[in-house]
């Protein structure tokens, strides 16, 4: 059986980041899975509800998505305001496409308040970050979707080989 991908949009070029900006990844592996049809492009920021540009997010007080997701912790934008509600969503979103798409892995950008799984800034707006995961990557895992960041893409390649083979 061959798996489809959830990534995130920024990632495949497309120009949905905070800042109006994409974070392309060029990558041999990437463009195979794309002309194989296995890619199911997410942003789950603009699928929470949020336009391009918005202002820089992140989860405060270096907590995690999953805290987030359990009502313990908030995700402020840089003016201060509480938009855990639309990051919730936007996670929910992604969550339901990749239910209906079948997927069981993820590759996300880190860092991202949505999407980080190795690590995410840490709500001070300095550039400081630590280990964690955003809101999509930890609604993701809890349902049983393996999350690879945009530096693990030649794993999520082996997880591949190994499930399909």
């Amino acid at each position: 059986m061959i798996h489809k991908i959830l990534v995130s949009a920024c990632l495949l070029g497309s120009p949905v980041r905070y800042n109006g900006a994409a974070k392309t990844l060029a990558h041999p592996l990437l463009d195979a899975w794309q002309r194989e049809g296995r890619i199911v492009s997410v942003c789950p920021e603009l699928m929470g509800g949020f336009g391009v540009p918005r202002p820089a997010a992140e989860i405060a007080f270096a907590r995690q998505g999953a805290d987030v997701l359990a009502g313990g912790a908030q995700v402020v934008d840089l003016s201060g305001a509480d938009v855990s509600a639309l990051f919730v969503a936007g996670a929910q979103a992604a969550l339901a496409a990749a239910r209906e798409h079948d997927c069981r892995f993820a590759l996300l950008i880190d860092g991202s308040p949505s999407c980080g799984s190795g690590f995410i800034y840490d709500g001070s707006f300095s550039g400081q970050r630590h280990a964690g995961a955003g809101v999509t990557a930890a609604l993701l895992r809890a349902n049983a979707i393996e999350v690879f960041a945009d530096s693990e893409i030649e794993a999520l390649a082996e997880r591949l080989a190994r499930e399909e083979g």
